[in-house]
């Protein structure tokens, strides 16, 4: 969270709700919703890393608010950030290793694995395709929505070609669906 916040911050002066507001906004179509403590969290840290620094403003009738903005420090370590290639990607789909582990272990038919799987992408492809057509994203609601409905068509790809492999295979230990 540490370098969404400094980036989100180099915008504008945010308070910690706030931050989460614009975050789920931003990237609640792909991503899970954000925890609101994690941001309080990471602020804290930021701060004392005087990468962000707060001002206390007064509320009527509430408890202060603090506003947090991001510090000459923080701009330079959200550069150098963004200036670092990132590292290659990794398959931390869950998925992937159920389905994996379902044939080694031989007591699920990795099929039956696939077309429920293959049912959960349709419906989120479903769901980006309604996300892509309004009319009220901005360009980086665009980009995210691209970026994800791509990586789930290259999961159902992999699927054909995962049904082709285990189409006939026998499982030793295959106990039913």
């Amino acid at each position: 969270m540490r370098y969404p916040i400094l980036a989100l911050l180099a915008e504008k002066p945010a308070h910690g709700y706030e931050l989460k507001q614009i975050y789920d906004d931003k990237f609640g179509a792909v991503w899970p919703p954000i925890n609101v403590g994690q941001i309080y969290n990471t602020l804290s840290a930021l701060e004392r890393d005087e990468l962000v620094k707060s001002e206390e403003i007064p509320q009527r009738g509430s408890p202060s608010r603090h506003v947090y903005e991001l510090t000459e420090e923080g701009r330079v370590t959200l550069h150098e950030w963004l200036e670092e290639t990132s590292d290659s990607p990794t398959l931390k789909e869950e998925f992937i290793i159920k389905l994996i582990l379902a044939y080694i272990a031989g007591t699920k038919n990795p099929l039956d694995i696939i077309d429920r799987q293959r049912q959960e992408y349709f419906k989120a492809v479903r769901e980006l395709d309604n996300l892509a057509t309004d009319r009220n994203n901005d360009i980086t609601t665009k980009l995210l929505v691209g970026a994800a409905s791509l990586y789930i068509q290259a999961l159902l790809k992999w699927l054909d070609q995962c049904e082709e492999e285990f189409t006939g295979q026998q499982y030793k230990n295959f106990t039913g669906s």
